[in-house]
This record gives C-alpha cells, structure tokens and sequence, in this order.
C-alpha cells in the first residue's frame, strides 16, 4: 500500500513528470522541483479580491475582473428571481409547444441557480452579499405586493423552487 496516497482515492497520484527525476539526480533536491503549483482553496468565508469564483484563475488578482465576477453573479441571481416569478404563456394553454417552453425555463433557472451556488461555495463574502442581493432586489420588483397588485397577480409559468 503507498502511504503518500489520501484514502478513498483509489490510489489515484499523479506520476513524478520527468524534469523532478532528472533534476533530483542532479543535484539531490527530490521532491522541490518539478511538483506542480496547488491553489489554496478556502474552506471558510473570506472577504478580498483574490477569489477563484467558477473558473479556474478567474477574476484573479484583478480588481476590475472581481467587480465584473460580482456583477455577472447579481445578474444570475436577479434573473433566477425573474425566471421564477415571470409569465411567458397565457393562462389555460394547454399545448405541448407550451410544456416544451415551461420545461426549458424550468430548465434554465435550476442551471443558472446551480451556477449561483458554484459562485457562492467560492467562500468569498462579496460573493455571498451580491447573490443574496440579488434574489433581493428580483423577488421586490417580481413578487412583492408593492409592483404586483393582489388582483393582477396571476402566477407564473413556473412552479415555486422548493426546499
């Protein structure tokens, strides 16, 4: 049994790459060279600008790219709201070309909710603010009483997301 191995991994490491070997022989550092570069991952809430959020590398260092990250996951989540509160067919149509569209925004809003759940496990608390700020801001402009009067609601397409 390798011992370098993390159980449950099925002994899955990755091989030594041929530059450490060559490079130990020479001059007796085995192990320091070669190895590849591990990204720290946060496994707590954290606030800054250097996140990984979706992509590997992305925003990065780069104040700008963390700013368009925030704004791209408060859009998601502004949109899920509006997937989730929106009528897009009339009301007693019974069609399959009307199941077919119900299925396909069902469909776009639990991907584009899972794509904000990936943001949010970023750990970032930026992150988490902007997401809930944006279920926020879509569920008081689509489903509160303030913009939607109680005798013009008439549903939405789409089922309510469940717990």
């Amino acid at each position: 049994m390798d011992h370098g191995d993390m159980p449950g991994m099925g002994g899955m490491s990755p091989p030594p790459s041929s530059s450490s070997s060559s490079s130990s022989s020479m001059n007796g550092t085995a192990g320091m060279h070669g190895m590849h570069h591990k990204v720290m991952m946060h496994m707590t809430f954290f606030w800054g600008k250097n996140a990984e959020i979706l992509f590997n590398g992305w925003p990065g260092t780069n104040t700008g790219m963390y700013v368009l990250a925030l704004v791209i996951v408060f859009v998601l989540s502004f949109l899920i709201e509006w997937l989730s509160h929106c009528r897009v067919t009339k009301p007693g149509s019974f069609t399959v070309a009307t199941g077919l569209l119900q299925t396909f925004l069902h469909a776009l809003r639990v991907g584009l909710a899972y794509i904000v759940m990936l943001a949010v496990m970023s750990f970032n608390v930026g992150v988490l603010l902007v997401a809930v700020a944006g279920h926020t801001l879509g569920f008081f402009f689509f489903a509160s009483k303030i913009f939607n009067k109680p005798a013009a609601v008439t549903g939405s397409d789409l089922p309510p997301m469940s717990c």
